[in-house]
């Protein structure tokens, strides 16, 4: 639920893996296990009748109705605009967000879990979408999947949040689609300053796509239909238990074209284990052992733990309700000898944080220690770096944005 567009400060991008790792326990030396003995977790197929079914709220859930941001200033969350219809064959949570243009005519929607979730693994499967049900189209909107630790006070330590935000029509100056998997150690809202590091794909990632992060040694990994797409590290691990969160919200009403705009997002799943990093594969294979043992709801956390489901030998990954998404960039594996930056270091300008730079441009750098490029050098020397897009604020060596082309 970021409160607006990922920025990042001057304490720089974070970490980001090039390659997918391999599966990491959260307690040293030991391994996670899609079939574990016990589990502490929260399995939801969002099996409820409407948005006042009392199993919502039993089960930890809040129908936001509280008037406040994000999105347009005056905008209403009724409860109405959160709803649990059959989607594709599966029931499913639907959120929905209309506008007029205007304060009064706008509804937004969020649907939010306790307080209680940290380390661990976290995944959805979610249908994005890059069009009205009805209306025009063009709205600036933000489609969600999230943590948040409540900020307390401006710039506090504590706060946290890691954020799948989805634009399908642009907003916050990128023109059109663009999706931000953002960690936040912290911001002030006035005068804004934030302290975040982010990774961002420009494609339409209209339709079911699996969304998984994990929270587990110091990073903070992203995954988009089992691709990792963003690893963030240092200051921006959280420090304390999180919300689950989904919603649905305008940036703004500057792209509205008259008449009123609804549009929709649904969320298949959502699953939590706590304290187990699982792949993307293993997260659906323990959702499909919930569904083969008709499991709708499950949630262990804080509760000592429960009996992970283990699957049989003819129960597979459970399958998207839709055809195959479309799959975001992917890093390119490092080359099996290192590149040498050449004579091209000669001509290009040192990386900056401030700077702005666009797809081939080249730029040298030593990338920094921690993630922080105002902190002490790597030791690796100055490499040549070319950008794969329109990136800033993104430190070469340490983001997907930049491609390594040797050492000066």
């Amino acid at each position: 639920m970021s409160l607006r567009r990922p920025i990042v400060a001057a304490l720089g991008a974070t970490a980001l893996a090039l390659t997918a790792g391999t599966l990491v326990a959260l307690t040293a030396g030991t391994t996670a296990s899609a079939a574990a003995a016990t589990c502490n977790a929260l399995f939801d197929d969002f099996s409820y009748s409407g948005p006042s079914d009392p199993l919502i709220q039993q089960r930890g859930w809040t129908v936001r109705t509280y008037s406040g941001g994000p999105g347009i200033p005056g905008a209403s969350w009724p409860t109405s605009n959160v709803s649990f219809p059959t989607v594709d064959g599966a029931k499913s949570l639907q959120l929905q967000a209309s506008t007029d243009g205007t304060a009064g005519g706008t509804s937004q929607a969020e649907l939010y879990h306790q307080q209680k979730f940290f380390e661990g693994t976290y995944a959805a499967r979610v249908k994005f979408t890059d069009a009205p049900v009805s209306g025009n189209d063009g709205d600036h909107l933000v489609e969600t999947f999230f943590t948040i630790t409540p900020l307390a006070a401006p710039m506090d330590p504590n706060y946290g949040e890691i954020d799948f935000e989805y634009l399908p029509n642009g907003g916050w100056g990128e023109p059109s689609n663009i999706m931000y998997e953002t960690t936040w150690e912290t911001y002030r809202p006035d005068p804004w300053e934030a302290v975040n590091a982010h990774g961002e794909q420009r494609q339409s990632f209209a339709g079911w796509h699996d969304l998984v992060f994990t929270v587990s040694a110091g990073h903070v990994k992203y995954y988009i239909d089992g691709n990792l797409v963003a690893d963030h590290s240092g200051i921006y691990y959280p420090e304390t238990n999180m919300s689950i969160n989904f919603n649905l919200w305008f940036i703004d009403a500057a792209a509205h074209t008259g008449g009123m705009s609804t549009y929709r997002q649904q969320v298949d799943y959502v699953l939590y284990s706590q304290n187990e990093v699982l792949t993307p594969a293993q997260v659906n294979t323990r959702v499909g052992s919930y569904r083969a043992q008709n499991v709708a709801h499950t949630d262990t956390v804080g509760t000592g733990g429960g009996t992970c489901p283990t699957a049989s030998p003819s129960t597979g990954p459970s399958t998207p309700p839709s055809s195959s998404p479309s799959a975001p960039p992917s890093s390119s594996p490092s080359p099996s000898a290192p590149p040498t930056g050449g004579t091209g270091c000669a001509n290009a300008a040192t990386w900056t944080i401030s700077g702005v730079y666009t797809t081939g441009q080249q730029v040298k750098w030593e990338r920094s220690a921690n993630g922080n490029p105002s902190g002490p050098k790597s030791g690796d020397g100055v490499h040549l770096w070319r950008a794969k897009w329109w990136t800033q604020g993104s430190e070469p060596g340490w983001t997907v944005q930049w491609e390594d082309l040797g050492r000066c």
